[in-house]
């Protein structure tokens, strides 16, 4: 039996969204920007897909741009936002705890003159909203605040967040990384006052190399890739349409039969948590409570167990599990910033796994990886301490 248990790094592409991109790429093959009918054809795919986004977050089209994936969203998002509002400012917040594609343009802007002031977590990644508060100034002109962390889950108070941004900074642009959110809870970024908003593609059964940022249109912001004048001007390079194409009909897969979906990730999450517990010397990292916490995430932490050790030996019996954040974690397994930041214990920093689900998980596939850690822990406990 095989086990998929790492659907926060990636999710296996649906069928639906591999017959589309097929097709784009083998049939309706033309460039978007050619003049001729197999531009045109290629064309309606852009504009059926930043219809079918837009609709899923409730916003106007025109407010969708198509990009590389979440970390070119990220980047766009923190880097052109900050450019283009330097002069009303150069204050930015975000938390210790997001993800690379975040800190890492957080960093680069710190050199390039801006003031960053990363906002600490609780013990289970939560920030505080009276931290925040204090925090605000008037020369404020972003804030970055990521909708569910990648590792522990924890769902930050985002829309009570961009509500004290907007109200105590007013030069102040709110964005936020949801890409371990979208397509797990239904976000209206209007609404919630959420200026620009990331998601990746292959989070969400769509192509890789494929995901948007939106941009609320009173949003002052420059591009990063300059050259044919693609997507307004504003994000240059031929369209990627199979990848376009593909992350439109995720998009809308996604929110089909939504309450439905929720219910059952919530259930194996629940589900998943009460037996794990039931294991020695183990400890489930993250929020508790469902409303602080994301439906597919689960963080464990196996005392006296060395992840990698644990991760592989699951590995051999065709269950696949991460020690953090994919994008990150490349052959050699670090220690996790984010485990560090929510203050677990030494001992716990090299011994915690993530877990994460979809809707094609299976309550099996969660008992076959129970099973086998009841039986691989003691193994492993002993063999470490000789």
């Amino acid at each position: 039996m095989e086990a998929y248990l790492d659907n926060s790094a990636t999710t296996v592409c649906s069928e639906h969204v591999r017959d589309v991109v097929v097709k784009t790429m083998m049939e309706d093959y033309g460039n978007p920007s050619s003049k001729h009918i197999k531009g045109m054809e290629a064309e309606k795919y852009l504009r059926e897909s930043r219809e079918l986004i837009a609709k899923t977050l409730k916003v106007n089209e025109k407010e969708i741009f198509f990009t590389s994936g979440g970390t070119e969203s990220d980047n766009w998002a923190l880097i052109g936002t900050a450019m283009a509002n330097r002069r009303a400012g150069k204050h930015i917040i975000t938390t210790a705890i997001e993800h690379a594609a975040v800190l890492q343009p957080m960093l680069y802007l710190q050199e390039q003159g801006f003031e960053i002031t990363f906002l600490p977590v609780d013990e289970t990644g939560l920030i505080s909203l009276e931290e925040l508060k204090e925090a605000l100034r008037e020369d404020t002109i972003l804030v970055s605040i990521m909708y569910v962390n990648n590792e522990v889950g924890a769902r930050e108070p985002v829309e009570e967040a961009a509500e004290l941004v907007h109200r105590l900074a007013p030069k102040a642009w709110f964005h936020t990384d949801a890409i371990q959110a979208y397509g797990k809870y239904q976000i209206r970024p209007k609404k919630a006052g959420i200026d620009l908003l990331s998601v990746s593609g292959h989070k969400i059964h769509g192509p890789k190399g494929s995901g948007f940022l939106y941009i609320n249109e009173k949003v002052k912001i420059h591009p990063l890739i300059l050259g044919g004048g693609q997507q307004k001007g504003m994000r240059s390079g031929t369209d990627n349409v199979p990848g376009i194409a593909g992350l439109g009909a995720a998009a809308a897969d996604c929110y089909k039969d939504f309450e439905e979906k929720q219910k059952k990730l919530r259930a194996l999450r629940n589900y998943f948590i009460e037996e794990v517990e039931k294991l020695p010397d183990i400890q489930v990292n993250g929020p508790k409570e469902e409303e602080k916490a994301a439906p597919q995430i689960v963080s464990v932490s196996f005392r006296g167990v060395r992840s990698e050790v644990l991760l592989h030996a699951l590995e051999e019996r065709g269950i696949y599990v991460s020690s953090g954040s994919a994008c990150s974690s490349n052959k050699k397994l670090p220690v996790s910033a984010v485990l560090k930041e929510i203050h677990l214990e030494s001992d716990l920093l090299d011994s915690t796994l993530r877990f994460s689900f979809c809707n094609e998980t299976t309550k099996e596939e969660l008992d076959y990886c129970l099973e086998n850690l009841k039986e691989l822990l003691p193994v492993l406990r002993k063999y470490a301490r000789h």
